[in-house]
């Protein structure tokens, strides 16, 4: 009767401490080298799996480190950006911070902004949208990323429209005032899909909140 791998591999996860029984069985077996092919024992085969294993996990941490260092930095802008929108004391204030944290302190290249509500002041970021964009805005439940954006909304950007590669869709929702920020940019990947929206949630909330303080 012949023994399948799977038995031997189905034996020792039920046998734990079968080579504690048989020690010599470590260096006795041989297995190819994973690097070299050169036959070493099993012993030897089981330190480079575990030198392997702390590789990866070591990769791993410092990979989470860099994730939470690059949070921080963006948590400290996102603060910064707060004190200014609180000091500002008018909505030429509030725009002028916004416009100026994203481009110094966020490296967006190029953002743009409209809001809709009942006592619109005469100022660009106010100007009529069409019911197209309210539709988008309403449908959105949190920011979108991509490299879609409608035509009216490239157009937000002038002559530079039609160079953009990538959008951040942010809807801006208060109890006075309903709106769109959006981010774009000449690089394809600087805005994608699959990134986290949290920060642009609260970039939106921060900015719909502090215009809705002058209107």
């Amino acid at each position: 009767m012949n023994i399948t791998p799977e038995q031997i591999k189905e034996f020792l996860k039920l046998n734990p401490d079968f080579f504690a029984g048989h020690p010599e069985l470590l260096t006795e077996i041989s297995v190819p080298h994973p690097y070299s092919g050169q036959a070493i024992s099993l012993g030897e085969r089981q330190v480079l799996a575990l030198r392997d294993k702390s590789r990866n996990l070591e990769l791993k941490l410092r990979e989470f480190i860099r994730f939470a260092e690059e949070n921080d930095a963006i948590g400290d802008k996102l603060h910064r950006l707060a004190l200014d929108l609180m000091r500002a004391r008018g909505l030429d204030a509030v725009f002028q911070a916004l416009y100026l944290n994203l481009t110094d302190s966020f490296a967006v290249p190029h953002a743009s902004l409209r809001i809709w509500t009942e006592h619109a002041p005469d100022m660009p970021e106010f100007a009529p949208v069409s019911t197209d964009v309210k539709v988008l805005m309403t449908g959105l439940t949190a920011p979108r990323c991509g490299a879609d954006a409608p035509d009216e909304i490239r157009a937000w950007f002038g002559a530079q429209g039609p160079h953009q590669q990538s959008f951040a869709l942010a809807p801006m929702r208060e109890d006075n005032l309903n709106g769109l920020l959006v981010l774009a940019s000449e690089d394809a990947k600087r805005f994608y899909p699959e990134m986290g929206t949290l920060y642009l949630s609260w970039l939106a909330q921060l900015t719909a909140a502090a215009c809705s303080r002058f209107i």
